[in-house]
């Protein structure tokens, strides 16, 4: 019937430097398949792994090997016969679970099939070492009847598989012999292995710390990042306000350049300003000079006829002058205001007291 596959699984495959015997060198590219098979014929268990042509496992599973878990997702285990120690990365816990659950197995299963050799090459043994016996009295009494020549060949064919018994013997004592520096070996790789798990616990331990600084800087970036998105913001305000601003400007910009065309027009303003200014200036001297005039013409008519009777001869548009003789203070009260005082014509009479017509 040939071999079997009884489990399969995939993982990464590394197998130990055999010149510093503590550092791990990758056998595949990638992971790739790893079967464990079953030898119906010698009852035997094996551990394969082909990467394309290659054949990076080849591994016969003995009571006497050990799987060992050294981190959540690695586990290694050390082959006398391979001379080299295998290693296992999976890309979960749960597939190096039963990968391990599953050596232990078969791990159990070859010990029970060795123990039933050892138990079957001990019977045979012992069988033939008492057919042994046996035959020496046979051939002490070979003059006994016909059956004689019978038990002795029994007792050739006994004698010969003492013989190779003897020397299965030998041959278990020099393979036991080879087991134990074998395992000597092992123990040796297991305790590089051991070291090599402590020199990768520093390392793990200093990638966490590692890990916690990074995660810190990234806090730290967030927070820059969070602190620039809130500048980020007062910016799009500040823009908003400078935008505000510039429409306040634009505004004050067309009210200047209104006032400015105003201001255009003030220096003819003032021009006309100042002509009329002049023009009132000369006409309030004109009014000056005639209220002088007037003041002085008062004065000296007042001064001609102050004290005696006048005749006044004031022009009619009907009748020309009519005389009046009446002081002039008294004329001045009863003329009307449109009749300027120089139209007024007198004459001074001493001896009448009279007003005549």
């Amino acid at each position: 019937m040939g071999e079997q596959p009884i489990f399969t699984t995939r993982a990464h495959v590394f197998q130990i430097d055999p010149s510093t015997k503590k550092n791990w060198v990758p056998a595949s590219k990638q992971a790739v398949t790893v079967s464990y098979f079953y030898d119906v014929t010698r009852n035997s268990y094996r551990i394969i792994s082909v990467d394309g042509a290659k054949v990076i496992i080849n591994s016969t599973i003995t009571p006497n090997m050990t799987f060992t878990k050294t981190s959540q997702k690695f586990g290694q285990w050390a082959d006398s016969r391979a001379n080299t120690v295998f290693g296992l990365g999976f890309s979960s816990e749960q597939q190096l679970t039963k990968f391990a659950e599953k050596f232990q197995e078969v791990k159990e299963a070859a010990r029970l099939a060795r123990d039933k050799s050892q138990e079957k090459t001990e019977t045979s043994s012992n069988h033939s070492q008492a057919s042994s016996v046996n035959g020496t009295d046979d051939e002490k009494a070979s003059h006994v009847g016909p059956a004689d020549t019978h038990l002795k060949s029994e007792n050739d064919k006994l004698k010969i598989a003492l013989t190779q018994s003897a020397a299965n013997v030998k041959k278990w004592e020099v393979e036991l012999q080879t087991l134990r520096e074998s395992n000597a070996r092992l123990t040796a790789a297991l305790q590089e292995s051991a070291a090599s798990v402590e020199q990768w616990k520093r390392q793990f331990s200093l990638c966490r710390e590692e890990n916690d600084r990074l995660q810190s800087k990234i806090d730290e970036l967030e927070e820059q990042c969070s602190e620039i998105n809130r500048e980020k913001e007062r910016n799009t305000q500040l823009k908003q306000r400078i935008e505000e601003l510039e429409s306040e400007v634009r505004e004050k910009e067309t009210e200047l350049n209104d006032l400015r065309k105003q201001s255009e027009i003030i220096p003819q303003l003032m021009s006309e300003c100042e002509y009329v200014s002049e023009k009132l200036e000369a006409a309030e001297r004109d009014n000056q000079n005639l209220e002088g005039k007037v003041r002085s013409l008062k004065t000296d008519i007042e001064e001609k006829f102050l004290g005696g009777a006048r005749d006044i001869w004031v022009p009619c548009t009907c009748l020309g002058y009519r005389h009046f003789e009446m002081p002039f203070g008294m004329l001045e009260a009863l003329l009307p205001p449109c009749l300027p005082l120089p139209a007024l014509r007198t004459t001074k009479r001493a001896s009448s007291s009279r007003k005549s017509f």
